[in-house]
């Protein structure tokens, strides 16, 4: 997995505590009981999501879940392609195509999510539709982050002069 494509245990931490403040999931009630099921259930979605559309669906459709650095550019390019990489991304042939691999691995998140999240928060279709996009979002999110971020922290081989 690339670091900053998902959310490791700190990023499903604040993701269980903003769940937590705006009350979601409102049937786990408040309190270290009701965080640390929003935490469970956050998490078991990142899992799913990160296996699925990390691991298992990329090895089938034969595409390559890292983030490659664009690095040049105007910012606004640079930040319209992080963003896109939650719905694009490089095939095993090179190619730029579709990510169906991230798309499904949302939506299989999603699915899961729904069966462990209180009846009364998971309403139909919308639910899992509206998780999926959040998910893709964090992935938008997460690439943006690596590619002004990250690529700060990452060291590059120098350049060799040039030998007359």
């Amino acid at each position: 997995m690339e670091i900053g494509q998902r959310p490791g245990l700190v990023g499903v931490g604040v993701l269980a505590g903003i769940a937590q403040a705006g009350d979601r999931w409102g049937a786990y009630g408040q309190g270290a009981q009701g965080y640390a099921k929003r935490y469970g259930a956050s998490y078991a979605n990142v899992f799913a999501s990160t296996f699925i559309g990390g691991a298992i669906m990329p090895s089938v459709l034969k595409q390559d879940p890292r983030y490659f650095y664009k690095g040049s550019g105007s910012k606004r390019s640079r930040i319209l392609y992080a963003a896109a990489i939650s719905i694009i991304c490089k095939g095993d042939n090179g190619r730029w195509q579709p990510n169906y691999s991230n798309v499904i691995g949302s939506f299989a998140g999603a699915g899961l999510q729904a069966a462990y999240v209180p009846a009364n928060d998971r309403r139909g279709s919308g639910f899992i539709l509206s998780s999926a996009l959040i998910s893709l979002g964090e992935t938008s999110l997460a690439g943006v982050v690596q590619e002004f971020v990250f690529s700060k922290l990452t060291k590059r081989p120098r350049r060799a002069a040039s030998q007359p």
